[in-house]
Parts: structure tokens; sequence; C-alpha cells
């Protein structure tokens, strides 16, 4: 009996690497149910087992090395400890939503790979499919930048990443209320940091974020939008235009850390506010920049060669206006106070480093550390309801104070 499904895999070694499994009818509730890893010789498999056929897209890139699959929305039924360990070519995977009605698989690997074959099959008395996609490892100057990706232009937006900044095109709007952006950091396919207990950073920081977003619409003060709203991957870029298109008087982007050490993950814990500065403020705060503005390139977005980035990110320092520095650091200092009324700080409660995410020309922006997942009693706390409430009102709580001061020093 013939498949209603068929593969169709095209241009593995050209631009892209495709493999289409056409149906018959659509697949809008299709599951991720089981992945696995098997070792044959020089050979690396990834299965992916569905509820039902979709179609799909294959391709591959470097800085550093990937495979990305690019999948329909999927119900991801999967263990979250899944992916962690990698086997022969793959150090580790991730997966989750990338984009409205896309899912995205990005395969870490240790070295540049070619996609020796890919094939979907019905499994036998089910309407299950199973996506198996074999690594082969090749040289590194033949795979260069990698297969690419025939949509990728869509998803990445090069004229908005060419944006660095995201200076706006002409004068501010006046609003009649301060406009307060709220940042959820990671989603989606970027689970950001892993707490001791598999918690995700993008969990958490989005409850907070919902808390706060509520806590200040409260108030009645402020037009109040987020970056996302639910589980979803936003590039650093987009958070960056969306800011500038919503006229932001305050952004404010929420995470949570995590140390993989185990000692230093036992007795380090606490929240940090970082501002932005073209020199890290210390050796943690630069790592922490690192590790945040990598956020795009675990996604699976290629990375575009800007040239040198200390001459880029120089510039970018320049542009910004001395004002907006000033008043960042101005609400750094007013958060911190109230947060440390609340919750645990870390020893240096307040820091500053090179975030992408904060180099914006018009809105003050911090980046808010919440603490570390890393460590079981801020996990714990994270977790639940009240310390979530919590938090939003203090954050909230210095924002009035903030819009208070500098309503009062104007003329």
């Amino acid at each position: 009996m013939g498949l209603p499904c068929v593969p169709l895999l095209r241009a593995l070694t050209a631009v892209a690497a495709a493999l289409c499994l056409l149906l018959s009818r659509p697949c809008l509730a299709a599951e991720a149910l089981e992945t696995h890893l098997t070792v044959t010789g020089r050979s690396t498999i990834f299965e992916l087992t569905m509820s039902e056929g979709v179609t799909a897209q294959v391709f591959t890139l470097a800085n550093p090395y990937r495979v990305v699959l690019d999948l329909p929305d999927l119900v991801f039924r999967l263990d979250p400890a899944t992916g962690k360990r990698g086997a022969g070519l793959v150090s580790q995977f991730r997966y989750g939503q990338f984009a409205e009605r896309k899912s995205r698989i990005v395969i870490d690997t240790k070295g540049p790979v070619k996609i020796h074959s890919a094939n979907m099959t019905r499994l036998k008395g089910s309407s299950a499919v199973k996506l198996a996609i074999a690594l082969m490892p090749m040289d590194a100057t033949a795979f260069g930048s990698g297969t690419g990706a025939g949509t990728e232009s869509a998803a990445f937006e090069p004229g908005v990443d060419g944006d660095p900044i995201g200076a706006p095109d002409g004068p501010r709007k006046p609003h009649s209320r301060p406009v307060v952006v709220i940042d959820p950091g990671h989603g989606g396919i970027d689970p950001g940091a892993m707490g001791a207990n598999s918690v995700t950073e993008k969990t958490i920081v989005l409850a907070v974020a919902q808390q706060l977003k509520q806590a200040l619409e409260k108030a009645g003060l402020y037009d109040v939008k987020m970056t996302r709203s639910e589980d979803v991957f936003v590039s650093l870029d987009k958070r960056l235009k969306f800011s500038r298109d919503s006229g932001a008087d305050l952004f404010i982007s929420l995470h949570a850390d995590s140390i993989e050490e185990k000692t230093a993950a036992d007795n380090i814990r606490g929240a940090t506010i970082y501002t932005l500065s073209g020199k890290a403020s210390d050796e943690q705060a630069r790592v922490m920049a690192e590790k945040e503005n990598a956020s795009d390139l675990l996604a699976g977005i290629e990375a575009y060669d800007k040239g040198n980035d200390d001459q880029v990110k120089n510039i970018l320092i320049d542009l910004m206006k001395r004002e907006t520095s000033n008043f960042s650091a101005d609400f750094s200092q007013v958060l911190a106070k109230r947060l440390g009324k609340t919750i645990e700080m870390s020893r240096l409660p307040r820091r500053s480093a090179a975030f992408k995410v904060l180099k914006q020309t018009d809105a003050p922006s911090v980046l808010v550390e919440l603490g570390y997942i890393s460590n079981r009693t801020d996990e714990e706390q994270m977790l639940t309801p009240e310390w979530q409430s919590k938090v939003a009102g203090s954050i909230a709580e210095a924002v009035q104070i903030y819009f208070n001061k500098r309503t009062a020093a104007r003329p």
C-alpha cells in the first residue's frame, strides 16, 4: 500500500538541503514524540519521530558548526533534558518555536559535517513518521560557510540587523504616556540558562514579565509593551527594532543566570542589574554579555561578518546619546535599591558590559539578571508566583520613582 506522503530531498550539497513530505491534509497539530542519536562507523544519524508527516528543511551553518532543521509548528512532547548529551559528530541539540507557525531544531556538531542522506518513513501500523538525517564529517574548506537556508533571509532580516543600534528614521513621535518595553529574554528554541532541576530561564523570565506588565498597567500611567508574550524565539535585532518602533521611553530586559561549576553554583546567588558600556565592568560582566549576545547563534541564525567587532562596538557606543546612558544609570541605581529590599542581590549588584540588546539610542535600558537558577535556593524561589509578584512589584515601583524624578526635573 503506497504512502499518502512522498518525501522529496533537494539540493543536499547546493544552497539548501530540503526534505519535503507532501501531505494529503494539513498537519497543524503534529507532535514531536522522540529523538535518537545513533553512531554507525563515521556516520551519526539524528532521528526524530513525529505523530504525522510534515514539510521539513535542513541546512548547515558555520561559526559555529550547526545543522538546522526547520519544521511547521510542532508540539514538542520531549523530556526537558533531551538534547543535552550528544553522540558521535553531535555535541548537543535544542528545539523549540522559532517564529509564528515555525519550529526549529538546531544540532551543534563537533566539526564540519555534510548531510549524507535524509529520509522520512511511515512507522508500520501507525500514522507516526520517522525523519532520519545521516551526518558525515567533511573538510572545513569544502564546507565553507555551510549550505545556508533558502528562506533564511526572511527570518534573519539583514536590513534590521544592519541597523545595529536601531537608530530611529526620524524624530520620535510624542506620546501621552511613557512607553515601557519589557523584554523577556530567550524563548522558543533558545531556552537560555538551565536550572538545577531542568527549569529553563525562558519560562521564569516570561512569568515575571507578565506579572510586571500587569503591575504597570494597574497603575494606569504607562503604555506597556512586551517583545514576546509567549514561548517563541525573538532575535536580538528584532527586540531592538521592536523597542525603536514602539518609541520606548524605558527598556527592561529580564534574564536569569546559571553557573555550571557545582561548588560555585551552590554558593553564588542573587540579582544583578546591567547597563551598557563599551568596556565590561569586570570579567563576569564580560562573560555574561558574550553569553547573552550569542543567543541568535544558538537559535540557528547565520552569523554575518560585520568587520572588526571592537571598532563597530566603539562606533555604537559613540553614537549613543550621553543623556540616554545617564538615564540608564539612574534607573539602574533606583532599581537596585528597590530590588534589594525584596530579594537577594549579588555581591556586585550593578555592572556594565556591551550587551547587544541594550544598544539603543533613545531608550534608557537595563538588563536584569533576576538570580541564579543553578542555585537551588534561587531556583525554588523564582518558581513561586509569590516571588515573581514581589519582584514585579519592586520593578514597577522603581519605574514609577524613575519617571517621577524625570518629570520633576523638567522645566
